[in-house]
């Protein structure tokens, strides 16, 4: 089942995939379920949203494609690499990737993302997919120069606007066969499979939790493959994983500082 969250006129909504609809839901499903209103709402008459705000945080894990680690020059890790993105660095479909004056190299990082559906703490490799809503589609923008230059990433990862997700959460996804393709104006630059995962999906859960509670809501990225490059202004970015969805952003420039 895909999930999808939209604006429609003034309202904004949730709503099951049905082909060219959608079938709108009585409330958020993490929270309320899948009781559907009756409604449904031609899919080209809605804008359709980041499918999830995070409660609290984004946790991503780097370097956790063999071949991304090494285009890079980094060592394979012996243990998930995890760092969190803010929740203000969620847009959704569409919105625009803003290019901050601070940063001369920023690249995109596809990613399958997983969507937290429970309350998880200390989860088990054997309990760990539970805790799980779902999955979506991701693109962890990085500023790579500050990201080098810097011992923390927080900054490198956290802009406004450096966590594009959706279009879509698929509820039942295939987790060893997940795949994953970016373009960048139509060129296919990365191309990935969930099997080439170094950690998979119940490692990285029972590594996160271990540390950290993660929320319903909360998103997880699961690492880039290999082909990570530089955007600029002008260009759009596509980042599809078959039976989820095409999540697709234009790049811009920032023009005028937003006040405080």
């Amino acid at each position: 089942m895909r999930v999808a969250r939209f604006a429609h006129g003034e309202r904004i909504g949730y709503g099951v995939v049905d082909e060219d609809a959608l079938v709108v839901l009585t409330g958020d499903p993490i929270v309320a379920g899948f009781d559907t209103t009756g409604e449904r709402i031609p899919l080209g008459e809605a804008r359709l949203l980041a499918p999830v705000i995070p409660r609290s945080k984004v946790v991503a894990v780097g370097r956790n494609y063999a071949k991304h680690a090494a285009e890079l020059g980094n060592e394979v890790p012996t243990e998930p690499l995890v760092f969190l993105k803010p929740n203000t660095s969620v847009i959704g479909p569409g919105d625009a990737i803003v290019m901050p004056p601070e940063s001369q190299d920023v690249h995109f990082e596809g990613e399958i993302a997983i969507v937290i559906g429970r309350v998880a703490r200390r989860l088990t490799k054997a309990n760990a997919l539970h805790a799980v809503f779902g999955v979506t589609v991701a693109n962890d923008v990085t500023a790579r120069d500050l990201q080098r230059r810097e011992q923390q990433w927080a900054r490198a990862k956290g802009f406004d606007t450096f966590c594009p997700l959706g279009p879509a959460i698929e509820t039942e996804p295939d987790w060893n066969d997940l795949r994953l393709i970016t373009r960048v104006d139509g060129e296919v630059r990365q191309d990935g499979v969930s099997s080439d995962w170094i950690f998979d999906a119940p490692t990285v859960l029972e590594w996160i939790t271990a540390a950290m509670t993660l929320l319903p809501g909360d998103v997880v990225l699961m690492g880039t493959p290999e082909g990570v490059g530089p955007l600029a202004a002008g260009q759009t970015v596509e980042v599809e994983v078959p039976g989820v969805g095409t999540l697709r952003n234009p790049v811009v420039a920032q023009s005028v500082a937003t006040p405080a």
